[in-house]
């Protein structure tokens, strides 16, 4: 599966770079906000599993997660809509797969990195089977032979040579991440550039292919915010993905 990186992904990790100097208080609830079901605990202690990790930003992090989440229900979601109510589901999977393929690219640099020289090799061979017998990746040729899909990036490199997840961070737009794994998507982002780059494309066609990028990857993702109804989502989230980021890294 490939990162969500495309053509802005290093102008949103400045912008949040800068934003993360002026917030770090408990966000206002707005003033007809509906208060949770469940109580909160004065002391976060009580909350168990869900206070495992530390999250020295949450004053930024849980701003940047109302902010998402609005722009996911008045901005994206719909376009999400609109472009799935206009595209032929067989277009769609056209789509996924060329997208996916040049993924391939960094899932093949980073398993060179971390020494997963049988990871570099089926990641190879794939990108080179659906490069040609898949026209361009809009076919995927390759999984129904018995070569799966990888997934590695940079932020798992960082972490397989040793470098600590550091703190929990949402970025805008992206969701959940952490201060290597930003730093590794940076990385994976410079790759991702170099590829379109590859394509000889002019600059409005390459703002179509990272807004379509960004349209594709989103509309992939099943998850909604606030669709829970737990009180503690926001929590959940985070233990989510920092535990699913471990397994990746120790994998």
């Amino acid at each position: 599966m490939r990162t969500f990186s495309n053509k802005w992904s290093s102008l949103l990790v400045i912008l949040c770079t800068f934003l993360l100097v002026a917030c770090s208080s408990a966000p206002r609830l707005e003033s007809d906000a509906i208060a949770p079901r469940v109580k909160l605990p004065d002391n976060h202690e009580e909350l168990g599993i869900l206070s495992a990790y530390t999250d020295p930003w949450e004053g930024f992090n849980r701003r940047m997660y109302y902010f998402n989440a609005k722009a996911d229900e008045y901005v994206v979601l719909p376009i999400i809509a609109g472009y799935q109510q206009i595209t032929p589901d067989v277009i769609e999977t056209g789509v996924s797969n060329f997208f996916n393929n040049l993924g391939e690219i960094a899932t093949f640099i980073n398993s060179l990195l971390q020494l997963k020289l049988s990871v570099a090799g089926e990641t190879l061979t794939r990108f080179a089977l659906n490069s040609t017998i898949g026209i361009a990746g809009l076919f995927d040729v390759a999984t129904p032979i018995g070569l799966a899909e990888q997934d590695e990036d940079f932020g798992q490199t960082l972490g397989y040579w040793g470098v600590d997840a550091g703190p929990y961070l949402v970025l805008p737009l992206l969701g959940p991440s952490s201060l290597r794994d930003t730093a590794g998507l940076a990385f994976d982002n410079l790759i991702y550039q170099d590829v379109i780059d590859e394509l000889k494309m002019n600059t409005e066609d390459e703002l179509f292919i990272s807004l379509l990028d960004a349209i594709d990857t989103r509309a992939s993702l099943p998850f909604r915010y606030y669709a829970s109804g737990s009180a503690f989502e926001y929590e959940h989230l985070k233990l989510l993905y920092k535990k699913y980021r471990e397994i990746q890294v120790a994998r």
